[in-house]
């Protein structure tokens, strides 16, 4: 016990403080005022970063999570502080992400009286987390953030809410402070084991798929030497590129939107998958068509740290509930095999994933293949990408390789304005490492605010915002389904550069492909966050295929 009382919010900060936590993203709200002033006390260790909007808030705290495998997190107010943040929320529900949003609520006299901005957070956050819950004690405030950072962590990582009265926070209590959490982890059992190398001793077409959350640098390094030891093509999941080395001749490509065709056949010609942390969900599956439900085609292995998620779509003939970190471990002692029955499967998966790899040509001055192909060869290995959604992210997944873990920031979630937060996390977290954001016009303008932000901490980011003036990918599928009929996807932008100089930031706008490595050397070197904006033609809407293109294959008259 303490010796002396102390309020709820200055024992709330107290258990932060005990867990480690040292970066916090918010908007400040009269909610939790006491809070927030039991955090002045210790801005030398618990960094505040107030944020302007809490959606980005909540994204930042996402991305912060991601990176460092510890729950992200984030502070706001009630009823449109919450409502906004149920997008960090959200996105790290589908995402596998350890994140603790606290939320300020109305004082306890108050409730069930639908008082100013009340919002019954149980109901609100239930289907988009792992655990909501009020803290109505200054007493059990170190109870309920204990529990708060072991279910945040426990098995498949994810989201939890915690609502806090505003009078509580004022309220004072004697009580012990927690120690810092663990983790308890599912491990494989010794039975399993041996089935699976049963498994895949029987294999001739073999492929290992990775994905999901819960992994550190420690599983990477554990899963890349299973992987050579026995010789396997390496797969990742969506936007879980960065959890193998893209240059390495095991590896495969990636499952996700934009697929390689000869990827997906692929999947469907093989006669085991070994899935390691991967749900096997929609974008990752093709819309669920790569593997046959219930029952697939191919003798399926799939591990995962959440038991319920094993047979929730598919039945596979060895279910493992296992933690990726683990599960990996545990594969280094799996006894060899003879893998040169498949190495002629392993070798042609590379070719076709070099194949894919290589620049194509679009319409217009600017190339994203080339440019992309530039920054692989000049970014540092442990640079940082973000991006958000649309179709300029295909460029990034395609043509980008990632070399080391930890280097992709991207949300499985599919939600527009992931880019410029997470990236201004990630500069926060890792100052000395290059951060690039990357984000169409449409989907910069959902949370570009927050390069104030970025200006306001140092966080010296470089956006790239990728400007075809329309919403690229709905426009694609308006072309696929409607074609010729334009509905609500046309942009009209302001001046990206300017923008960026309004906010004391560096701004640049690059037309021809021959502009950007100079460009982007002066944005880099600015020592201000920066904006390049890449005007690309609008004819350029896919790697693949051009707007026009679209239209004419459409199935569907015009």
């Amino acid at each position: 016990m303490t010796s002396s009382p102390r309020t709820g919010g200055q024992i709330l900060v107290d258990q932060l403080l005990a867990q480690g936590v040292q970066h916090i993203f918010g908007v400040p709200g009269e909610s939790y005022l006491a809070l927030l002033d039991a955090l002045h006390d210790h801005q030398d260790k618990l960094h505040f970063f107030a944020c302007r909007q809490e959606g980005g808030a909540a994204i930042m705290a996402e991305a912060d999570g991601k990176l460092t495998h510890r729950p992200g997190i984030c502070m706001v107010t009630r009823g449109p502080g919450a409502t906004n943040a149920s997008l960090g929320v959200h996105i790290a529900h589908q995402d596998s992400t350890p994140l603790i949003l606290f939320v300020g609520q109305v004082s306890r006299a108050m409730m069930e009286r639908e008082a100013f901005q009340e919002i019954d957070f149980r109901r609100m956050y239930g289907p988009l987390s792992k655990w909501v819950a009020q803290i109505d004690e200054a007493a059990r405030i170190p109870e309920m953030v204990s529990r708060a950072f072991c279910v945040a962590t426990a098995g498949r990582p994810g989201p939890v809410v915690l609502a806090l009265p505003e009078d509580m926070l004022f309220e004072t209590a004697s009580v012990e402070d927690v120690q810092s959490y663990r983790t308890a982890r599912a491990c494989p059992s010794a039975d399993a084991m041996e089935t699976l190398r049963s498994m895949m001793s029987e294999a001739k077409r073999p492929l290992l798929i990775l994905g999901g959350g819960g992994w550190d640098t420690t599983t990477v390094n554990n899963v890349q030497s299973f992987a050579e030891r026995f010789g396997l093509p390496v797969v990742t999941s969506f936007r879980r590129q960065d959890y193998f080395d893209n240059a390495h001749p095991l590896f495969s490509g990636y499952l996700g939107l934009g697929i390689d065709q000869k990827l997906a056949d692929r999947v469907q010609d093989a006669d085991l998958l070994l899935v390691l942390g991967a749900r096997l969900g929609e974008v990752s599956t093709s819309g669920y068509s790569l593997l046959n439900i219930p029952n697939p085609n191919q003798k399926l292995i799939h591990v995962h740290a959440d038991p319920e998620e094993l047979g929730r779509v598919y039945q596979a003939q060895l279910p493992i509930n296992a933690d990726p970190s683990a599960m990996a471990a545990v594969l280094e002692q799996v006894p060899t095999l003879d893998a040169s029955r498949w190495s002629k499967w392993v070798q042609s998966a590379n070719d076709d994933f070099r194949a894919h790899n290589l620049p194509t040509v679009i319409p217009g001055d600017l190339q994203m293949g080339e440019v992309m192909a530039y920054l692989c060869e000049t970014l540092p290995q442990d640079a940082i990408l973000t991006n958000g959604a649309g179709n300029y992210t295909v460029w990034v997944h395609r043509f980008y390789r990632y070399r080391q873990f930890g280097t992709q920031l991207a949300p499985t979630a599919g939600s527009m304005g992931y880019g410029v937060p997470a990236a201004i996390a990630a500069k926060l977290r890792y100052p000395e490492r290059e951060v690039v954001a990357f984000a169409g016009d449409g989907c910069f303008l959902m949370n570009g605010q927050e390069f104030a932000t970025a200006v306001q901490y140092g966080a010296n980011i470089v956006c790239l915002v990728v400007n075809n003036q329309m919403l690229g990918t709905i426009r694609m599928h308006q072309e696929r389904h409607f074609p010729g009929r334009v509905s609500g996807t046309e942009l009209v932008n302001p001046d990206f550069e300017a923008y960026a100089r309004a906010f004391g930031g560096y701004g640049e706008v690059v037309e021809r492909t021959d502009e950007f490595p100079a460009a982007f050397d002066r944005a880099r070197s600015s020592g201000k966050p920066a904006i390049l904006e890449l005007r690309i033609d609008p004819e350029a809407l896919t790697p693949g295929q051009s707007l026009s293109e679209i239209r004419k294959s459409s199935p569907v008259q015009s």
